[in-house]
């Protein structure tokens, strides 16, 4: 059944080594969402961030935008507006970022489906390395959502959105992995300059339950998860030294840009 939410694939599997800037990750967003219409495959793409504040497009209608936007970029967070929905989430390269996009004939139909079935496989990714992660969210969350991960309905530690287009869709994840406190420490005060609801002990990370975790550990967990609803395309399996072999591969915003020639919300 999650060949209806999420297509027949193939799904490429992709993953960058170094930390990806929020405007080349949106740049890699928009090139792959655009290539479904020229009869691409689908990719997934895992990769950490730099640090960055992903503000949403109704984010960045309110009146305390600009002033958010500016004092973040303050504190060494480069401001973008991501394509998915939701309200402004900080991350940075102890966090995790997933991207799925994919062709779908009726990609809209299934938008709950994608949404339970992702959330469910990010949920049992983060149990393996012995997380009471649970779906749902939790009171006064950054980016509350009814499909966030959280830690035993305490902490939030991943959000997901989707943007439909005419082709297909775009499913997108951050995860909090290693340490929570440089995203707690400016949220509260940005938000209070959105003029939004936030509770800050509402953010959580994997290591909080499960000390010693990291991105790697999380990634590796992520993927196996995931390749059990993907259709992931044969020559796009995992392998075995994984970590090593890609950390210093080229970001693929690069790789996607010298291949197409040029470039162009969770």
């Amino acid at each position: 059944m999650s060949e209806e939410a999420f297509g027949s694939g193939p799904v490429a599997l992709v993953q960058d080594g170094r930390p990806r800037a929020g405007r080349a990750d949106m740049e890699l967003v928009h090139s792959g969402l655009a290539s479904l219409a020229r009869g691409a495959r689908g990719e997934l793409n895992v990769a950490r961030p730099a640090p960055t504040a992903a503000f949403s497009r109704r984010d960045s209608m309110l009146d305390g935008h600009p002033v958010a936007q500016a004092w973040l970029e303050s504190k060494g967070f480069a401001p973008i507006i991501r394509p998915v929905g939701g309200h402004l989430a900080v991350y940075g390269p102890g966090d995790l970022v997933i991207h799925l996009w994919a062709p779908h004939p009726e990609a809209r139909s299934h938008i709950r489906h994608r949404f339970r079935l992702f959330g469910e496989a990010l949920a049992r990714s983060l149990q393996g390395l012995g997380v009471d992660a649970q779906v749902g969210p939790v009171p006064g969350e950054y980016c509350t959502g009814e499909f966030s991960v959280n830690d035993s309905g305490r902490t939030k530690l991943a959000g997901t959105g989707q943007r439909i287009t005419k082709h297909g869709y775009l499913f997108s994840a951050v995860v909090m992995v290693e340490d929570a406190s440089p995203a707690r420490s400016v949220l509260g005060e940005a938000y209070g300059m959105l003029g939004l609801d936030f509770r800050e002990e509402s953010v959580g990370c994997v290591a909080d339950s499960a000390p010693g975790a990291t991105v790697g550990d999380l990634r590796e967990a992520v993927v196996d998860e995931l390749s059990r609803i993907l259709p992931l395309g044969s020559n796009s399996a995992l392998p075995s030294d994984f970590p090593d072999r890609y950390r210093e591969a080229e970001p693929a915003a690069g790789r996607l840009a010298a291949a197409s020639g040029g470039r162009n919300a969770p």
